[in-house]
């Protein structure tokens, strides 16, 4: 290896005087470069020490009111990345109760960063993201205080405009015993009892429409508001203690008809050995359905319950079926494992034809590339050229990929597909990767011994100069290649 590389043993290396002498001057460059040393060399007199430093560079960015603009997001999220990881990986091992304190500090600083950023690229709010999972590391060494952790729950999770607590009892539950959660119980039952504050329960009329078929819709958005956060509070605790009917007593009759909500149930009473209780809640589900969308989480529900009761004819007939209407590789993979010997093999000859027949093109594509049977995923783009979406470059250029080696006349017709597509829709951002495309077609021409039914690669070449005579950001970045 290089003794130039810059690598750990390299730089170690260099002897500590030399490396102190360039952190200095790297810092006298970069406040933030500066602000890591010091902290780094405040956590050398320990995490209470370290703690402090935190916890005003917290209050500093509290008390920032100015906007940021977008050339100095990174800037802060690297900030707050640093403040975490003093947090959580330098005080937490020595102090846990205090780099708690900490977290949950950082944590709420959300709102104000939120409210003078542009988060569009989503760097902050993997931050905060990321800071509420700590948690669950910090919890089985911390002894909190139990009524004063509850209220301190209770108090982020009804000032969550931002989301930034979502999914706090999953991360801090444990640390809640007997009495914490009775205490949050409490607060929750005591919020809805209260009323709701005059100035949201003002009319909300809306006006739907225009001329004589409009009309009014009034609704108390702040009470369904109030109903469902309540609602979900007591899903979360139930959850926390594992009270299965707890968590079903929240949902009505017609929630539970609603397959994101039934597959939710569903779950849960398959994990409390219930699974007779779950099924038909799924399959009424299901039925209220009709022809709508049934998300994920209820085939795999649904599948769950299904196994559970040993009921293997019904098991195997859905997974055939969603196969067939969907070709996901799991489906089929979990079909074939419940068959004996010489059945799967039959079985998988069946879902290969049926794949290789299929509508969904690019979903019969992505089966044999993910089996693997390059051999098919080939006669399939050869049978099927006039398919190929040369938009879908997020499909065929890994199958191209795939191919180039066993098969390059189907990775060529993958590249062709990109390459007609960027020049007919005049897709100028995309020209270094058509260019790139033609160039790999011509590096496959030797590879291939027949183009059979399809033009060979000079032919293909005068195609696209005919037609495309004009586009010379193509044509110069193929001559210059």
């Amino acid at each position: 290896m290089s003794k130039k590389a810059l690598n750990k043993k390299n730089l170690a290396a260099l002897g500590a005087d030399r490396l102190a002498d360039l952190c200095l001057e790297l810092g006298e460059g970069s406040s933030e470069v500066k602000r890591r040393l010091r902290l780094e060399l405040t956590h050398a007199a320990g995490p209470e020490a370290l703690a402090h430093e935190v916890r005003k560079r917290i209050a500093t960015i509290r008390r920032s009111t100015s906007y940021v603009e977008w050339n100095r997001i990174r800037p802060l999220v690297r900030d707050l990345d640093t403040q975490l990881t003093m947090i959580a990986d330098k005080i937490a091992p020595g102090a846990p109760d205090t780099a708690f304190d900490l977290l949950w500090q950082f944590i709420e600083l959300a709102p104000s960063v939120y409210e003078r950023t542009d988060d569009s690229n989503g760097g902050i709010s993997a931050v905060f993201s990321h800071a509420l999972t700590r948690f669950e590391d910090l919890t089985p060494h911390i002894q909190p205080n139990q009524r004063l952790l509850a209220e301190r729950i209770f108090a982020s999770m009804s000032n969550n405009g931002y989301g930034e607590w979502d999914g706090l009892l999953e991360y801090v539950g444990s640390a809640l015993k007997p009495e914490g959660i009775a205490v949050l119980k409490e607060a929750v039952d005591a919020y809805e009892a209260a009323p709701l504050p005059e100035d949201t329960m003002k009319s909300r009329a809306i006006f739907v429409g225009s001329g004589r078929v409009g009309y009014s819709l009034d609704r108390d958005w702040p009470a369904k508001r109030k109903a469902d956060e309540i609602r979900r509070w007591r899903q979360e605790i139930a959850d926390l203690e594992g009270d299965v009917d707890a968590y079903l007593s929240q949902f009505d009759v017609e929630r539970l008809e609603n397959p994101a909500f039934a597959a939710a149930a569903a779950t849960r009473l398959i994990a409390a050995g219930r699974a007779a209780e779950a099924l038909p809640i799924l399959e009424t589900a299901r039925d209220k359905a009709g022809k709508r969308f049934i998300p994920h989480a209820w085939n795999e529900a649904y599948v769950n319950a299904l196994t559970a009761l040993d009921r293997k004819e019904e098991l195997h007939a859905f997974r055939w079926q969603k196969f067939s209407e969907t070709l996901a590789p799991d489906y089929l993979r979990d079909l074939l494992k419940a068959l004996p010997d010489f059945d799967d093999i039959e079985m998988e000859e069946k879902a290969k034809d049926l794949a290789f027949r299929h509508r969904d093109f690019e979903a019969a594509l992505g089966l044999f590339l993910d089996w693997p049977d390059l051999k098919l995923a080939a006669d399939l783009i050869t049978a099927r050229v006039d398919e190929l979406d040369g938009d879908a470059y997020f499909a065929l250029t890994p199958a191209a990929e795939a191919l180039q080696h066993e098969h390059p006349l189907a990775a060529t017709l993958c590249r062709r597909a990109m390459i007609r597509y960027t020049l007919d829709k005049a897709k100028s951002t995309r020209y270094k990767h058509a260019i790139r495309h033609f160039a790999e077609c011509a590096s496959a021409n030797e590879d291939i011994d027949s183009y059979g039914r399809f033009i060979d690669h000079e032919s293909f070449a005068t195609e696209l100069k005919t037609k495309h005579p004009r586009k010379l950001g193509f044509w110069s970045g193929v001559e210059s290649g």
